[in-house]
């Protein structure tokens, strides 16, 4: 199965398959790591659009766009018509060049303040944010939603519709609603509903973790794209998998043991270097979960490097498991050998 290009605005994307924004997930180290294994957008967390709130740290790190990853795409969210517009113009003066808009959040904090998915329930008030931010900046905008509020209102056509007809120029659809949450499995046929309703490109999200069944949700939905979130948790290589099923020209996607450490040291250097060691160091953790997700024999490594509270120690840690533990190593690796494991070497795939 082939897929076209994927034209958002004046910016072909070099892939259709794309990073979804996930919040406290895809940073500017992760974003990096899935461009090079050939995501065609990666766009920033989600930021608020209460610009007043920018000078958290949080917020600092989440603005911190990468200039030269053509295009520069930044996601917000709020529920304010004219707040939503006036982050979208600091948005751009920072330098994106893709406004995104989150309407998928299903987040009991984000929506409670009435923003992410529970602006489903308003369909005028999402005209009027759409329209507004639209017609605030000069770059495209695009909206990223769930199917409907819950099962029982499944409105996702008739919010492609608007989008469409206030000028947002790309949907990205996740296949739950948001009282779903992220429960059971996504539905495809409300995306393929929507792609059939506008004529501006559908990406399909949710669930999409595998060569097969990317090839099965297109097939089901037609799609322009497919945005991939949780599927790249611990995995960023699945681009490099998926470009493969559609392009037979495509390099290898076969893993090698020390592509993989390379990885996972260049990510864990990048994140330390980003926030800081103390932050850093607290932010890889769960990276360094979802990675062992993937690993053989990694549970006694995995227990032990969520653990350290120092750069250096999740580094040699690493290091250490992928080298093994032969008789060869340093006396403080003898020591490490009982706690990471008795004497076997620890290999990846």
């Amino acid at each position: 199965m082939s897929i076209k290009p994927l034209q958002i605005g004046p910016y072909t994307l070099p892939s259709p398959i794309v990073l979804a924004p996930m919040a406290g997930i895809t940073d500017a180290p992760f974003r990096r790591i899935c461009r090079r294994f050939g995501a065609g957008m990666t766009t920033s967390e989600m930021t608020t659009a209460d610009t007043s709130l920018w000078q958290t740290p949080k917020s600092r790190h989440r603005l911190d766009l990468d200039l030269d990853a053509e295009p520069v795409a930044v996601q917000i969210a709020g529920s304010e018509p004219d707040q939503l517009a006036i982050a979208a113009q600091a948005c751009v003066k920072r330098g994106a060049q893709i406004i995104d808009i989150n309407m998928g959040c299903p987040a009991k904090k984000v929506c409670k303040k009435a923003a992410g998915s529970a602006l489903l329930q308003d369909e005028k008030l999402v005209a009027s944010i759409l329209h507004a931010v639209v017609t605030a900046v000069d770059v495209p905008v695009t909206l990223k939603f769930r199917t409907g509020w819950d099962r029982e209102h499944r409105n996702a056509v008739q919010i492609g519709k608007i989008a469409q007809d206030a000028g947002v120029l790309s949907l990205a659809i996740h296949g739950r609603t948001r009282a779903d949450r992220y429960k059971g499995d996504a539905e495809y046929e409300t995306i393929a509903r929507v792609k059939e309703e506008v004529e501006i490109p559908v990406i399909a999200n949710g669930d999409i973790t595998t060569v097969k069944k990317s090839l099965e949700v297109l097939r089901l939905t037609n799609a322009d794209g497919l945005m991939i979130g949780r599927g790249a948790q611990g995995r960023p290589w699945i681009f490099r998998e998926l470009n493969a099923a559609f392009d037979p020209t495509a390099e290898s996607t076969q893993l090698e043991k020390n592509e993989l450490r390379d990885i996972m040291l260049g990510h864990l250097n990048e994140l330390h270097r980003f926030y800081g060691e103390t932050t850093g160091v607290r932010v890889a953790r769960k990276h360094l979960t979802w990675y062992c997700e993937n690993l053989e024999n990694a549970e006694a490594y995995r227990h032990r490097v969520v653990r350290v509270d120092s750069a250096s120690e999740q580094l040699r840690l690493t290091k250490l498991y992928f080298s093994g533990m032969d008789q060869r190593g340093t006396e403080k690796e003898q020591e490490d050998q009982p706690e990471l494991q008795q004497e076997a070497t620890l290999q990846a795939h």
